[in-house]
């Protein structure tokens, strides 16, 4: 479904005349819906979940010497639950450290008993002590590029109309006709819930099946298993 489509349907809603053309247009209607649903999706994709569909694997490689790392050009942030899994020692992550006056404390008190630690500081990656050459370490972020052009190719945000949402653009439809209705002074509260239902479940979606094995079999891991001569409530 293009950007044009979610538009077009929201259009529908919200009481605008419906356009067959957006990002050529410059009618101030039309750019604040662009400017809207670029901002939307940015709100679904980055400020709740960890979306799979967004997840990406980033690898540092290591030569030795180097403890800084510049982040992947598409980075837009780590994942909730963040960890960096060095091949060199693979049984525990790299402990991190998200103070950055703690990282300095270990830095200028040059501690030598550190058996791998990590932090942010700007644009890079810092990890201590260095890695040894050629092995790597491993972690999962989310990526910028959170729309697909007509060909496929991912990018950052909507710029034509047949751009299309890598996420649910039902989500993102109710999300621009709530908050359009906002910006407008208009009631919005019934849409809002309908737009967070919604994102509830697709969200809910996006986790796949909790699926607990047992024996051959397979059950929902939040199911009651029944045993014989047992009652399960």
């Amino acid at each position: 479904m293009a950007i044009l489509d979610v538009i077009q349907d929201a259009c529908t809603v919200i009481g605008l005349t419906v356009p067959t053309s957006v990002f050529s247009q410059s009618d101030r209607e039309l750019v604040e819906l662009k400017s809207l649903a670029n901002e939307m999706a940015q709100r679904i994709a980055f400020d709740g979940r960890d979306w799979t569909k967004l997840k990406v694997l980033g690898t540092l490689t290591g030569d030795g010497t180097a403890q800084s790392f510049d982040l992947p050009g598409d980075y837009k942030r780590m994942l909730k639950k963040a960890a960096l899994w060095p091949s060199a020692s693979p049984y525990a992550p790299f402990t991190h450290y998200p103070d950055s006056d703690q990282w300095l404390g270990i830095t200028v008190q040059n501690f030598q008993n550190l058996v791998g630690a990590w932090t942010m500081i700007g644009e890079q990656v810092l990890i201590k002590p260095a890695i040894p050459s050629l092995a790597t370490a491993q972690f999962y972020y989310l990526t910028n590029k959170i729309i697909r052009d007509k060909d496929g190719v991912a990018k950052v945000s909507f710029t034509a109309d047949d751009d299309v949402f890598r996420l649910d653009e039902r989500v993102l439809k109710l999300g621009m006709i709530w908050q359009w209705k906002a910006n407008k002074g208009r009631a919005y509260a019934e849409d809002m819930a309908t737009y967070e239902d919604a994102l509830a479940v697709s969200a809910g979606a996006d986790k796949g099946s909790n699926i607990l094995a047992v024996g051959r079999r397979r059950s929902s891991i939040d199911a009651n298993i029944a045993y014989p001569g047992v009652i399960v409530p």
